[in-house]
């Protein structure tokens, strides 16, 4: 796996949170408290799929989706990058323009922004 880019420490609303429920839950209410009630929603999930699997891997995941999350939300270089490319999606779905190379751009985007989130919080 590639070393995550540099960033600017500068630029982060709080330092990254330990990957457990307290700290993710925390940091999100700091960063983006209106997602508290949909964290919670999908902690309960992953419980409840846990529980019916006899595995932890939904556990797992949700830790990693909310700190790949939290960490988009707490820095402003990838907090911006993955907005401009939601808004252009946004335009698109609600017809504002036909461009096609603009959504696959967009698209590759918000995964560039989503593997260097998940790099940063998997170190």
């Amino acid at each position: 796996m590639a070393p995550a880019p540099q960033h600017d420490t500068a630029d982060e609303l709080i330092p990254r949170p330990e990957r457990t429920p307290g700290a993710l839950r925390a940091a999100l209410a700091e960063v983006d408290p209106s997602r508290l009630e949909e964290m919670q929603h999908t902690m309960d999930e992953a419980l409840s799929q846990a529980l019916g699997h006899k595995s932890l891997a939904p556990v797992q995941a949700w830790l990693l989706l909310w700190a790949q999350n939290i960490e988009i939300a707490r820095r402003g270089d990838l907090r911006t990058r993955y907005q401009h490319a939601q808004d252009a999606l946004a335009l698109y779905d609600q017809h504002e323009h036909d461009d096609e190379e603009a959504v696959h751009k967009a698209l590759a985007e918000i995964s560039a922004v989503l593997d260097e989130a998940q790099r940063a919080v998997l170190g």
